[in-house]
C-alpha cells in the first residue's frame, strides 16, 4: 500500500514555532471556524461542556449566552473556562485544532468596553433568518474568553520540521519542551 504522506511516519519533531507564526497559524485557525466547545464547572465540580458560535478578536473568542444558563451561572461563579476549537478532520494529516485556556467575563449589552466586541460579532444575518427587525441589534450580554494558554494541534507543521503541538502562553514566548507548560 502506497505511503501517502511519508513525512507523518517516525517520530515527530520537537522543534518550536517562532511565536509569530504561531499566533498567525491560531489566528487562522480561529478566523476560518465559529464553533467552539466550551467547558466550565459544575458547582459540584463535574463538567459541562457546550457547543456555542463564536466570533474572536485577535486571540480573544467570543460568543452570546443567556445570563440563566448554565455555562453562565458557572462562570459566574469560576470564570475558569477551556474551549476546543477543531478543524474537519479528513486524517492525520488534517488533524488541526486548538484548546484555549483562560477566563471569561460576561459584559452586558450596555456597557461600553462592550461596544467594540459588538461590532466585530455578525448577528445581522441571526436577525433576518429570526424575522427581527435590523435596526434593532440584540441586547443579549457578551461572554469573551481570554487566553492565559493555547494548545495547538496542526500535525501539517512535521511536514516542515515542527512539532506537531504547540504552546501560545499569554506574555511570554512559548516554551516547547515536549510537556505543555503549567
Amino acid at each position: 500500500m502506497p505511503l501517502t504522506n511519508p513525512w507523518l511516519a517516525g517520530p515527530a519533531p520537537d522543534r518550536e514555532l517562532p511565536r509569530p507564526e504561531l499566533e498567525e497559524r491560531i489566528l487562522n485557525l480561529l478566523s476560518t471556524h465559529n464553533i467552539a466547545v466550551v467547558a466550565t464547572v459544575n458547582v459540584d465540580g463535574s463538567p459541562t461542556a457546550t457547543p456555542v458560535r463564536y466570533y474572536n478578536l485577535g486571540l480573544e473568542i467570543f460568543y452570546t449566552s443567556w445570563n440563566d444558563s448554565v455555562k453562565s451561572r458557572n462562570l459566574r461563579r469560576d470564570p475558569r473556562v477551556s474551549a476546543g476549537i477543531v478543524a474537519p478532520l479528513v486524517g492525520q494529516a488534517s488533524s488541526r485544532g486548538a484548546q484555549i485556556f483562560g477566563t471569561a467575563r460576561t459584559l452586558e449589552r450596555d456597557d461600553p468596553t462592550a461596544d467594540g466586541y459588538w461590532e466585530a460579532f455578525r448577528w445581522q444575518s441571526d436577525h433576518v433568518e429570526r424575522g427581527r427587525v435590523l435596526r434593532e441589534p440584540p441586547s443579549d450580554p457578551l461572554t469573551i474568553i481570554s487566553p492565559d494558554r493555547i494548545v495547538y494541534t496542526e500535525h501539517w507543521l512535521r511536514r516542515s520540521g515542527y512539532a506537531p503541538r504547540q504552546f501560545w502562553r499569554g506574555g511570554v514566548e512559548p516554551n516547547y519542551s515536549g510537556h505543555p507548560p503549567t
